[in-house]
């Protein structure tokens, strides 16, 4: 299935400055689309559509924070340009913290303006990639018996076959039957691919932790005896 372009979308109160920005975005090639409220936005908001936010930071019904809140809580993960002439350090940090890619003042350089959206569009690319592939590894996750699942945690945790096949109260020639299973599954080459593979979905994934041996006894000094050091080198 195509990819739909990506889309600009702006959200701004000030009609005048929705029609400057729509203007300069279609004079430049992109695609946009504006919204007089934020509240306009939200309802009419498709997550699947790659692309940005140039987003007021004041607007009267539902500001730009709350605007960045909302698309939080749904789960989107939109990169978010603002553009305010009410900007302040606290709400700057705010939004950069909750995620903006960029916090911008009116009124805005076009180059400016034109590199913060190359960079929200180069995130946005980002992260649909890296959604994409946790998707897929999900399904074949999801194509794993119960068993296999099993074998699969242990592999990744470090564990040898023989030690799972303890762990699982199986033998060590089923644990590697399992094992070549998981691996054909999961479509994974090599060990380390199929750590990355299970890493990516939040899976435990390294060497158990080492065992501690029994401490160092050091044998105590005779009473009397002096204490000697080193000598500076």
């Amino acid at each position: 299935m195509d990819t739909p372009p990506a889309t600009i979308y702006v959200v701004d109160d000030d009609a005048d400055v929705r029609k400057a920005l729509a203007r300069l975005l279609r004079s430049a090639g992109y695609e946009s689309r504006a919204f007089a409220t934020g509240a306009e936005f939200l309802a009419a908001h498709d997550p699947s559509v790659p692309g940005c936010i140039i987003l007021d930071l004041a607007m009267p019904d539902c500001g730009g924070l709350e605007v960045q809140a909302c698309l939080a809580a749904s789960g989107s993960r939109r990169p978010i340009i603002f553009l305010t002439a009410n900007g302040s350090i606290g709400t700057t940090v705010r939004a950069l913290k909750a995620g903006a890619v960029n916090f911008l003042m009116k009124p805005v350089e076009q180059n400016e303006l034109f590199a913060a959206v190359e960079e929200a569009l180069r995130v946005d690319a980002a992260e649909r990639t890296k959604e994409s592939f946790q998707k897929r590894v999900a399904q074949r996750l999801a194509s794993l018996t119960p068993r296999e699942r099993q074998v699969l945690e242990h592999v990744v945790a470090g564990r040898l076959n023989k030690q799972i096949a303890a762990d699982l109260g199986t033998v060590e020639k089923t644990v590697k039957v399992h094992r070549a299973r998981v691996m054909h599954k999961m479509g994974a080459r090599s060990l380390a691919e199929l750590v990355h593979l299970a890493a990516s979905l939040g899976i435990p994934t390294g060497p158990p932790p080492r065992r501690l041996g029994p401490p160092e006894i050091v044998p105590m000094r005779p009473p009397g005896q002096p204490i000697t050091f080193p000598a500076d080198h």
